[in-house]
């Protein structure tokens, strides 16, 4: 790859990072939750969009960023009050400055139409025309960078500072441009500045990707040390940064940009630096970016390790090998370092479900507008970590999932006034690890579930038999039927009735489940339950006949010996077990899957699984040989898609075991059993 494309790449994935701390802090600054660094910092967000910008030369991307960046400031110097009609325009200029974003990655342009409207109302908070964005920050008149001193403007005073400024090749690398930043002190007062370029080699020993130029910037004004700090904020840790007051002061040592500033994470440091550097300065974090095909194929690497090991240790068992010989002792060790391994692996592919939290307070304020309603949204748990390709899937889900609690769930400020409630409304938003898995809980302080109106339309759409006896589980998991809504009329909310299908296919795509509580005019709360990585799984390895299944230990309830007398016929070919007053449908797994004739259920085991939405089912296996993490490899990716059946996976012996599908089995067997009772009773 063009060594430049790969600098755009990094530009543009640091430019989502910033789009979304930029629209974050907009939110905050609405709702009152902000300080003067929020707004700082959505004034850095744009500024280090344009920045990049400018370097690559995306004229559009930095001429709209000038103008949105000229407001940000009057905002945070208290020329602009932060009010919401002005947090508005400015979050709609968000969405116009991603849009630019977007058109730059994809080498397209867009039309002087799109943005010409947000521009006006731009330029009409900030006072000035909106086509004079012409000369943006490229324009350096009035700097001359030349090896002698230039006084920009006769300094008035001699307070103020004096700035040496180093840049390290990794700002340049990371298209920042220490012209505007320069550019920028001048903004600050009378400056002058002065280029060393003593360590510039002769033409023919220059490497293009190294730093060879510093500046000094004598600033005579006496604006605040940290006025002077917030210009060098985006590009710390990749410069060395003094900065000394010019009036008399105790000498100050020359320390690195991240030194100077402690409490922000540093970057790079030169060798020779580091051994003078705090403790602190040591313990920062640094990351770097991987490619995620790498990740995945490390992840696929240590997976096949874990068989590999388990193959080893099936054939020492064979050979009739103590486990307390050295070999033994080898393979538990062994065991156990794959297990961290593994972990440790698995830990590079999470993040903090942050990233799709963040989104949702933007999406709230939207539909409170929309709706007249007066609503809070209140975030748990955003540090919570799980797999990137989970996190990827959250999205729409919980879009669905939020726009569901805002528009039926939550009453109107008059409604809820007359039923003694705040006229706000509340929606929370958590995340927490439970139990080896992911809980993801959406609630409400709403009206709660209407059941005999959800009922009633479920059997208005012949969703449902008008005959059939529902008990309330049954009625709330009826919203996530295709096709059903209680919306009265169609709108740009819901009516659909495609929103909470969505969800429940989601989910049970991603391995999990999803599950509802509601207490009528109290509230509801959906929670959802998934696993932490979708590359390995804790299951229960079973026998079946001459065939070994898995089964996802998330689904299963217990395991029991069935009693002659607690199994009932149902049906022409049904059959209920009897578990501790409650009927639950048994199935012979062998003559579910074809694995053999059916088995004589007086000698097998019984496991008790449970689908979400859809019951339990009672499955008869003929052993139990383990409980075991096993490593998930696609079925249908590799082969094609068989009702019943979710993942394969190698066992120790190196046989091919099927990861069974619960939720499939248990709505297929269901399915069944009505049909059969439909049958019998001719209704």
């Amino acid at each position: 790859m063009d060594p430049m494309e790969a600098i755009k790449q990094t530009y543009f994935q640091e430019c989502d990072e910033l789009l979304l701390a930029m629209e974050e802090g907009l939110i905050a600054i609405e709702a009152g939750e902000a300080d003067g660094e929020t707004i700082n910092a959505v004034f850095r967000a744009v500024h280090s969009i344009k920045g990049g910008g400018g370097a690559f030369g995306f004229e559009a991307l930095v001429a709209f960023a000038h103008i949105f960046e000229t407001v940000l400031d009057h905002l945070r110097s208290g020329k602009l009050s932060p009010s919401g009609a002005v947090i508005k325009v400015l979050l709609r200029a968000g969405d116009v400055l991603s849009d630019h974003v977007g058109a730059a990655r994809d080498r397209r342009a867009l039309g002087d139409e799109h943005d010409a409207d947000i521009k006006a109302e731009l330029a009409a908070l900030s006072g000035e025309e909106a086509g004079s964005d012409e000369a943006a920050p490229a324009d350096f008149e009035g700097l001359d960078f030349t090896p002698t001193c230039i006084v920009v403007d006769e300094p008035a005073a001699q307070s103020g500072w004096k700035i040496v400024f180093r840049p390290h090749a990794a700002l340049y690398a990371k298209a920042n441009e220490p012209y505007l930043l320069v550019r920028e002190l001048a903004q600050l007062g009378p400056t002058a500045v002065e280029a060393d370029l003593t360590a510039l080699p002769a033409l023919d020993a220059i490497e293009p990707d190294q730093a060879y130029f510093s500046w000094t910037v004598t600033l005579t004004s006496d604006v605040a040390r940290e006025k002077v700090e917030e210009v060098f904020d985006f590009v710390v840790g990749d410069c060395d940064l003094t900065i000394e007051p010019l009036s008399p002061a105790p000498v100050a040592v020359p320390v690195t940009a991240a030194e100077e500033f402690p409490s922000i994470a540093a970057g790079p440091v030169q060798p020779q630096e580091k051994k003078d550097a705090p403790a602190a300065h040591d313990a920062a974090k640094q990351t770097i970016r991987v490619d995620l095909d790498k990740v995945d194929r490390l992840v696929n690497l240590v997976g096949e390790l874990v068989i590999t090991q388990a193959m080893l240790s099936q054939r020492v068992l064979e050979c009739r090998i103590p486990r307390a010989s050295s070999i033994g002792d080898g393979l538990s060790e062994l065991e156990h370092l794959l297990r961290e391994l593994q972990e440790s692996v698995m830990a590079i592919r999470t993040q903090p479900v942050k990233s799709v939290f963040q989104r949702m307070p933007r999406l709230v304020r939207e539909l409170a507008a929309q709706t007249n309603k007066k609503v809070r949204l209140v975030v748990e748990g955003e540090a919570t970590e799980v797999d990137k390709t989970v996190i990827e899937r959250l999205g729409e889900p919980l879009t669905h999932m939020i726009r569901n609690a805002v528009d039926h769930g939550l009453e109107t400020p008059e409604e809820r006034a007359a039923a003694g409630k705040p006229e706000e409304g509340t929606v929370t938003l958590s995340a927490e690890h439970r139990g080896g898995r992911i809980v993801i809980e959406v609630s409400d302080d709403g009206r709660g579930i209407d059941r005999p109106r959800v009922r009633e339309k479920a059997v208005e759409r012949g969703l449902v038999s008008p005959a059939a006896q529902l008990s309330d589980d049954e009625v709330d998991n009826l919203i996530f039927m295709p096709g059903f809504s209680t919306a009265s009329q169609v709108s740009n909310i819901s009516g659909r009735g495609v929103g909470m299908d969505v969800v429940r296919r989601n989910i049970v795509d991603l391995g999990g489940r999803i599950s509802i509580g509601s207490d009528p005019k109290q509230g509801s709360k959906f929670s959802l339950t998934l696993p932490l990585t979708l590359a390995v799984l804790d299951g229960m390895v079973v026998a079946v006949g001459d065939q070994t299944f898995v089964l996802p230990l998330a689904h299963i309830v217990e395991s029991l010996k069935p009693r002659k007398q607690d199994v009932r016929a149902f049906g022409r070919e049904g059959n209920l077990l009897n578990v501790r007053g409650a009927y639950v449908p048994l199935v012979d797994t062998a003559e579910l899957l074809g694995a053999r004739r059916a088995a004589n259920q007086d000698g097998g085991v019984v496991i008790l699984v449970e689908s979400q939405g859809t019951g339990r089912l009672a499955l008869m296996v003929d052993a139990i040989l383990g409980q075991h993490q096993v490593v998930i490899k696609s079925f249908e990716g590799n082969y094609r898609h068989i009702d019943g059946i979710a993942a394969a996976t190698i066992l120790g012996d190196g046989r091919v075991a099927l990861i069974l599908d619960v939720d499939g089995l248990v709505a297929s067997c269901r399915n069944r059993l009505a049909t059969a009772e439909t049958l019998a009773t001719g209704t």
